[in-house]
């Protein structure tokens, strides 16, 4: 199956069972749809904030989102994500050094959202870095694990009495101004050829009732012409 999601023949396949109109609107989404920053949640307890946070990336044009249920293992609140769970990737770590460990071997730096002595303002983030962004528990924040081994540490300007937002607030903000000052950066941002076609056939598979009849019907078609 997994080399079905790189076969372009496939795709032109699955294609004559959706809308031109649909086709076209996963050209245009994906177009726009980046893996230069991730968004990592570490042990929200408030499954709606985990929920919320996926449908910000989603919308947005944020491709993955890593769940940390180290503590609290839950599933994502579909009325809450409103369907976003179909278009954005989530990986999930059973504990906090796997999630740093997998997104440092991807060329990630290690982005905290909490004020420290050596924070970045949000704008004066370097976006030119691929980069996950960290966002912790609602009361105690990010674990001293991330803590220790962030490379920077991010945070929103506030002039106010109150000194946090909610985490779901935090990074509807946090990812409406980075992923804007991407698109009209010069960075290199966009997703691959080869993850633009494997998310064309993914969404197109997600789009299409009988998938696995389809699919069977495509491959018996493909052993019939190889003999």
């Amino acid at each position: 199956m997994q080399s079905l999601f790189q076969d372009e023949n496939y795709l032109e396949y699955l294609e004559t069972f959706i809308s031109e109109n649909r086709k076209e609107g996963f050209k245009r989404v994906l177009a726009n749809r980046t893996k230069h920053f991730t968004v990592v949640c570490e042990d929200v307890y408030q499954l709606h904030n985990t929920s919320a946070v996926m449908r910000s990336c989603e919308v947005f044009g944020i491709q993955e989102l890593n769940v940390v249920e180290q503590k609290f293992g839950k599933k994502i609140d579909k009325e809450i994500a409103l369907g976003a769970e179909k278009w954005v990737d989530i990986n999930r770590f059973s504990n906090i050094q796997d999630c740093i460990d997998d997104l440092k071997d991807k060329g990630y730096q290690i982005i905290a959202t909490t004020p420290h002595e050596n924070d970045c303002m949000l704008e004066d983030f370097d976006i030119t870095k691929p980069s996950a962004i960290f966002f912790g528990t609602e009361r105690h924040g990010l674990s001293e694990e991330v803590i220790q081994q962030a490379d920077g540490y991010l945070k929103i300007p506030m002039v106010g009495f109150t000194e946090s937002l909610n985490i779901s607030v935090s990074a509807a903000i946090i990812l409406q101004n980075i992923s804007t000052r991407l698109r009209h950066s010069e960075i290199n941002w966009k997703l691959t050829e080869a993850e633009l076609l494997e998310k064309r056939i993914d969404w197109t598979r997600k789009s299409i009732k009988d998938i696995d009849f389809i699919t069977q019907k495509y491959l018996e078609n493909l052993n019939v012409k190889k003999q």
